[in-house]
């Protein structure tokens, strides 16, 4: 008798699992206390880089040393490439002018 009472009750305990997992969420998915924060979005601000026009803030980036790697001009004296976003700054180290743009690949 009560190996039939076990055997019932465990069965039945297999039978009831799946159904206890299937429950329906209805989106209350989320932990309690859980508030709903919405990102904020970034603009990036893309300048269009000219000859003869002056960037001010060319010496707080690091000069670019393997410019043949990125396919630039070997810099004359005076003068060396910077990195800014995705372009190639040559820049007039004396006056910091820009001399020339090439785009980043």
């Amino acid at each position: 008798m009560f190996t039939r009472t076990l055997l019932a009750a465990v069965a039945l305990s297999f039978a009831a699992a799946p159904m206890a997992q299937a429950q329906q969420h209805y989106g209350h998915d989320r932990k309690p206390g859980y508030t709903h924060t919405t990102k904020k979005k970034v603009i990036v601000k893309r300048h269009n880089w000219r000859k003869g026009e002056r960037y001010s803030d060319w010496r707080g980036r690091p000069a670019v040393r393997d410019y043949h790697r990125h396919g630039l001009r070997k810099p004359a004296r005076g003068q060396q490439w910077v990195k800014v976003d995705n372009s190639y700054l040559l820049m007039s180290v004396a006056t910091g002018l820009i001399l020339g743009v090439a785009a980043g690949r």
